[in-house]
């Protein structure tokens, strides 16, 4: 039998498993993702196609929402952990080849200076006057992470910091990463237990592991919402995602996933009728749902009209 190489000993024994976990998550993303987006066609009549349910016209695009967690997953693979020099690069690289998926402003910014081959450390820290930024991109990508490392909770924690500090130093930025990875994880083990789902189990263990700051103090605030509030109360509470920081997003989508883990379609909807940034809460909320639900209760009508990930995933 050939002998293992060092990258292959590096690697987890179950790594294919956790793979598997990644990449359900990442289709649950991207569908998410590309859903949401299809909403900004309406317009303004979006506001009477979302209680009649209208579906976006097809085929459906995904943004740099998804093209950054296929950077992860990418990661993940190679690495088997979150290595941030090679993450910066491949974010940089795909943003180069592909600059109008959508970035923000201050992403653009830090990913020209990466690909002009500034350090990261530097270009990130250098965001909003030294602060970092807070910004939902750290939150929207990293599903996979939480789906790698489903079985160790506060590996997923420290992977997910790792993966957020790449472009988001700011403290509230980290924890809306950290906030996610922990409900994708949880809604993995949700899924796969005998037992019956406690609601409330995931914003509590998110709350749990999640920094102190405003972040934690948003899910705080989602965990006292009763699953029969109506989408739009909950987000004029918790937020829509409209600043495009964490604090304005993460607490809303935490909620959103908790109170539909079981239907993948009921979940986006009660997401996208928020407004806001829709793309991003549906991408987040995508990647935590598909974690309970599996491929299998992604609509493959929806997963038919999203755009292809590439086959090397």
């Amino acid at each position: 039998m050939p002998r293992a190489t060092n990258h292959e000993e590096s690697l987890p024994s179950d790594h294919q498993l956790r793979l598997t976990r990644a990449r359900l998550s990442l289709e649950g993303l991207s569908t998410g993702d590309a859903f949401g987006e299809g909403f900004f066609g309406f317009g303004a009549n979006v506001e009477f196609a979302i209680p009649k349910r209208w579906l976006p016209p097809t085929p459906w695009e995904y943004t740099d929402d998804t093209i950054m967690a296929i950077s992860v997953l990418e990661v993940l693979h190679k690495a088997g952990r979150i290595d941030q020099d090679e993450l910066a690069r491949l974010f940089a690289a795909r943003y180069a080849a592909e600059p109008d998926r959508g970035y923000g402003g201050t992403a653009m910014k830090i990913l020209s200076q990466v690909a002009q081959g500034q350090d990261w450390r530097t270009a990130s820290s250098s965001a909003f006057g030294g602060e970092g930024s807070m910004g939902n991109g750290s939150a929207m990508r990293v599903g996979p992470v939480g789906a790698y490392f489903a079985d160790d909770l506060e590996e997923a924690v420290r992977q997910a910091s790792a993966s957020a500090e790449v472009t988001h130093q700011h403290p509230e930025g980290i924890a809306g990463a950290i906030a996610v990875a922990v409900a994708a994880a949880l809604a993995w083990r949700t899924g796969t237990s005998a037992h019956p789902r406690r609601h409330g189990a995931i914003i509590e263990a998110a709350i749990d592991l999640t920094p102190a700051g405003v972040v934690r103090e948003g899910l705080a605030t989602a965990a006292r919402f009763s699953p029969g509030t109506d989408p739009g109360e909950a987000a004029a509470i918790l937020g829509n995602g409209s600043r495009v920081t964490c604090p304005d997003t993460v607490p809303f989508c935490l909620w959103c996933a908790e109170t539909h883990l079981e239907s993948f379609e009921q979940a986006l909807w009660a997401a996208v009728s928020a407004l806001g940034d829709a793309d991003t809460n549906c991408a987040i909320v995508g990647s935590i749902v598909a974690m309970g639900t599996g491929v299998e209760g992604i609509p493959p009508a929806w997963l038919a009209s999203r755009e292809a990930l590439p086959a090397l995933l």
